[in-house]
């Protein structure tokens, strides 16, 4: 299995993958107009692919059956105030074990 995938220019690390170069049929018009203009960005023989780096293998090749695409959003934003927060904590219990 081959597939498309397009980068959209509008909305920043978001992806399209379809089935067919090109071919944006199986695309809700909607999905279409929200991604604004895309760019081909590669073709991917998935038969030779056993993982990728953000997308479960099986959950691409699944909705590229049905519903003939896949969309890539980008990765929700790192929590730097969580992280740090996580971290001083961390710290404490350490200093509180003292």
């Amino acid at each position: 299995m081959i597939c498309a995938v397009y980068k959209s220019m509008k909305k920043q690390e978001t992806y399209l993958y379809i089935c067919n170069k090109d071919d944006f049929s199986s695309v809700p018009q909607d999905l279409i107009e929200l991604m604004g203009q895309m760019q081909l960005v590669t073709l991917l023989n998935l038969k030779n692919k056993s993982k990728l780096a953000r997308i479960n293998i099986d959950t691409l090749r699944d909705a590229l059956r049905s519903p003939g695409y896949f969309l890539q959003l980008p990765p929700p934003p790192v929590d730097y105030l969580k992280q740090h927060k996580a971290a001083q904590e961390q710290l404490k219990g350490l200093n509180d074990e003292d």
